[in-house]
C-alpha cells in the first residue's frame, strides 16, 4: 500500500497531460518511474506495442477525455466495471486503468529483465475493452477522507491494545523515513489534482503503511487464537478502507469533469 502503483502513476500523469498540464515526455517520465520501459500493447489502430508518448495520443484520438484507477482484491472489485475477462486479469493484477469517454482498459505486466546483477523491469500494458458503467465501491473524496480517519482511529486502538507491530516505535521509525522521502521532493500527484486528494492520498499511503507493518511483523503480541482473530479484524476493514480512499484520491480527476 505504501509504494504508488503503476496504475495510480499512469492514471495522474496521463490526466494531466490530457489537460495539457505536462508535455508528453514528462508525462512518460513520470509514468515509467524506476521501471526501464513501459509499453501499450493492443490499441486499437495499432499493430503491436507501441510507447506511452504514442499510446497517449491514440488514446486521446480514440475519444478518452480522463483515466481512473481500479485495485481489485479478491471479493472486492473495487474501481471495476467490468466485462468479467477485464476484471479478472485486473483482479490478478490487482490494479488496472479505466478509461473515461471510450470502453478501454489498461492491465499491467511486469517482467524482470536483464542479466544477474542488472536486473530491471519491463512492463507492458494490456489494452482491453471494458464496460461503460459507474465504477465499483469508489467513495468520494469526502467519504473516503471520513472513513480513513475513523478506521484508523479504530484499527491504532486494537492493535494497541493488543501490542501489534505497526502501533509502536517501528512504526513511527517507518513513518519518519516515509515522512522524510516526501520532503525531498516526492510528487503525491500530478498537477491538476484538488488539494483534497493530495490530503487523502497521503492519508490513504500512511494507513497502509501501518497495515503493512502490522502484517510483516508477525503477530506482535497477539499470542492466542482470540487476539490473532481479533487483530485479523482491525486489519482488514482498514485495509480495505485506505485502498478505497487511494482510488477516490486518483480518480478525483474524472469525477470533477463528471460534474462539470
Amino acid at each position: 500500500m505504501l509504494s504508488e502503483p503503476r496504475s495510480g502513476r499512469l492514471a495522474a500523469w496521463g490526466n494531466a497531460l490530457l489537460a495539457g498540464l505536462v508535455s508528453p515526455d514528462d508525462a512518460a517520465l513520470a509514468i515509467v518511474g524506476e521501471d526501464a520501459t513501459h509499453r501499450v500493447e493492443g490499441l486499437p489502430g495499432e499493430s503491436g506495442p507501441v510507447g506511452l508518448t504514442l499510446a497517449m495520443g491514440r488514446l486521446r484520438r480514440l475519444g478518452v477525455r480522463g483515466l481512473r484507477v481500479a485495485l481489485p482484491a479478491p471479493g472486492h472489485p473495487l474501481g471495476l466495471s467490468g466485462p468479467p475477462e477485464f476484471n479478472a486479469r485486473a483482479l490478478e493484477a490487482e490494479e488496472a486503468v479505466v478509461a473515461f469517454g471510450a470502453p478501454y482498459g489498461l492491465v499491467p505486466e511486469a517482467y524482470e529483465a536483464g542479466p544477474d546483477g542488472d536486473v530491471h523491469v519491463e512492463v507492458v500494458w494490456h489494452c482491453l475493452p471494458v464496460r461503460e458503467a459507474p465504477p465499483a465501491d469508489v467513495p468520494s473524496l469526502g467519504e473516503a477522507e471520513r472513513e480513513l480517519a475513523e478506521a484508523l482511529r479504530e484499527a491504532t486502538e486494537v492493535l494497541s491494545r493488543l501490542d501489534v507491530a505497526g502501533s509502536g516505535p517501528v512504526a513511527e521509525a517507518a513513518l519518519d523515513a516515509y515522512r522524510a522521502r516526501a520532503e525531498r521532493g516526492r510528487e503525491v500527484l500530478a498537477p491538476g489534482y484538488p488539494p483534497r486528494a493530495v490530503r487523502v492520498l497521503e492519508l490513504a499511503q500512511r494507513v497502509g503503511l501501518l497495515v503493512s507493518l502490522a502484517y510483516e511483523n508477525g503477530h506482535g503480541g497477539a499470542v492466542s487464537a482470540s487476539e490473532m482473530a481479533a487483530r485479523g479484524q482491525a486489519l482488514r476493514p482498514v485495509e480495505r478502507t485506505a485502498r478505497r480512499a487511494q482510488v477516490a484520491a486518483y480518480n478525483a480527476y474524472v469525477e470533477e469533469r463528471e460534474r462539470h
